[in-house]
């Protein structure tokens, strides 16, 4: 840490917790970055004269005549088209070995955009996957988490997403990634000659856990740069908020402040707010839309995480492995975009909203036909296509696999239709099964 002239040095620390230290400071302003022995540091309390510091790398080695120096401001991020096909660190600072953002030098974490200044979002984001685009249509300015187990390959859903998707940037924060997830995405990225467009943000398993509190401000620093300032499409992946909220819950725990639901800090509801509503359309056409990974706990939605996430957000994308065709589906049963109505049949065809309810009414059938089978009761003929059509329904459509456009995805579903039923019990209008219908009639 360099010091600069006039700068403030303090070397009596009062307090030190395994994550914080406190010390009698003045003119010092909340959430200001500092230097403890030269650790980043950054300010969570203020009372009084009393000023407390959490410690980002830990405090094991900090005595209580460790030198603290405050820097005057919050955390930064040098912004500028440069920072596109570049890997940093959680403080902003790169980790590709290319060189260093000479930019302007914003403080991350500010407020949202007033309300005043948003438009209805009425743009789609085509992600290429089908279950998706199909059943969970997202839209420009839209958040929505992921749920997902564990073992699940939400990594490698969000990087489809992150090469399929319709955006002018792609900026991914990854919070607690294992080196292999890092290097995955890095590769990825890299042989599919995406870089161009994608800016990533990374704190790996090896990093202290509490740098993961930094990546979602730093991540939507720089989507708000090229939303506000240069008026583009920006699409925010956030993997995995999970391990954000275990982050927190160190904090708040070593601050010994009382936990709430779950051991979560009573604050996780306003600070996944706090990022989740930096999601916006504009007038002018910029745009944040932010999809995030949210890990279950043995598949518990009811744990604090993803029941507040669920308050937040427009809706949730489920991903579940279907035995039928052993891949990792998009359950439609489960997902749900609560914004998908404003352009579904409007910014896509005429006929998406029907074979959309459709479909995932036939879906409907099949499960409860599979239920009937394994109970022991005979199938009808109808059952039997249902079940049919289901299997292929996953693998064609619902599958993570399944890379398509919007068009290609309902000509297939027109395509299943016509090859298990008949229009009568498919249920679409006559005039949409006239002119899309393929098959017999």
């Amino acid at each position: 840490m360099e010091k600069k002239a006039f700068q403030k040095v303090y070397t009596k620390i009062t307090k030190i917790t395994k994550a914080t230290c406190s010390l009698e400071a003045t003119g010092v302003k909340n959430e200001e970055l500092a230097y403890v022995d030269g650790k980043a540091a950054q300010v969570v309390k203020i009372l009084g004269n009393e000023v407390t510091l959490q410690v980002f790398q830990g405090t094991a080695g900090i005595g209580t005549k460790a030198e603290v120096i405050f820097t005057g401001k919050p955390p930064t991020l040098k912004v500028g088209d440069a920072l596109a096909g570049r890997f940093f660190n959680a403080y902003g600072k790169p980790i590709d070995g290319g060189p260093e953002i000479d930019g302007e030098e914003r403080e991350i974490g500010g407020p949202a955009a007033n309300p005043v200044r948003r438009k209805q979002p009425s743009e789609l984001i085509a992600t290429g996957i089908a279950g998706i685009d199909l059943n969970n249509t997202l839209v420009t300015g839209q958040k929505i988490p992921f749920f997902a187990d564990p073992d699940q390959p939400y990594n490698q859903v969000m990087a489809n997403v992150a090469l399929r998707a319709q955006a002018d940037k792609i900026i991914l924060g990854g919070m607690g990634l294992s080196n292999d997830d890092y290097l995955f995405y890095r590769n990825l990225f890299d042989y599919a000659g995406a870089l161009d467009k994608i800016i990533c943000f990374v704190n790996t398993t090896e990093d202290p856990p509490v740098e993961r509190l930094l990546v979602p401000d730093m991540a939507l620093t720089a989507a708000e740069y090229f939303a506000v300032d240069k008026k583009q499409k920006v699409l925010v992946l956030l993997t995995d908020m999970t391990l954000y909220a275990d982050a927190l819950a160190i904090v708040s725990n070593k601050m010994d402040q009382i936990p709430s639901k779950d051991s979560m800090p009573g604050s996780l509801y306003s600070d996944l707010a706090k990022i989740y509503e930096k999601a916006v359309q504009f007038p002018d056409g910029g745009s944040i839309t932010i999809i995030a990974v949210t890990t279950l706990s043995g598949g518990d939605i009811t744990h604090a995480i993803p029941d507040n996430t669920g308050y937040i957000t427009e809706g949730q994308l489920f991903l579940r492995k279907d035995s039928d065709i052993n891949k990792v589906i998009v359950d439609p049963f489960r997902s749900l975009s609560r914004l998908k109505q404003l352009v579904i049949g409007k910014k896509t065809r005429e006929d998406h909203p029907q074979v959309m309810n459709a479909a995932v009414r036939l879906y409907a059938d099949a499960a409860n036909a599979k239920t009937k089978r394994d109970n022991g009761f005979d199938l009808t003929d109808y059952d039997e296509r249902a079940i049919k059509f289901s299997s292929e329904y996953s693998e064609r459509l619902l599958a993570i696999d399944v890379n398509i456009s919007v068009e290609e995805m309902l000509d297939t579903a027109w395509e299943l239709f016509g090859k298990y039923f008949n229009p009568a019990e498919v249920g679409i209008k006559e005039a949409l099964v006239s002119k899309y219908w393929k098959g017999n009639k």
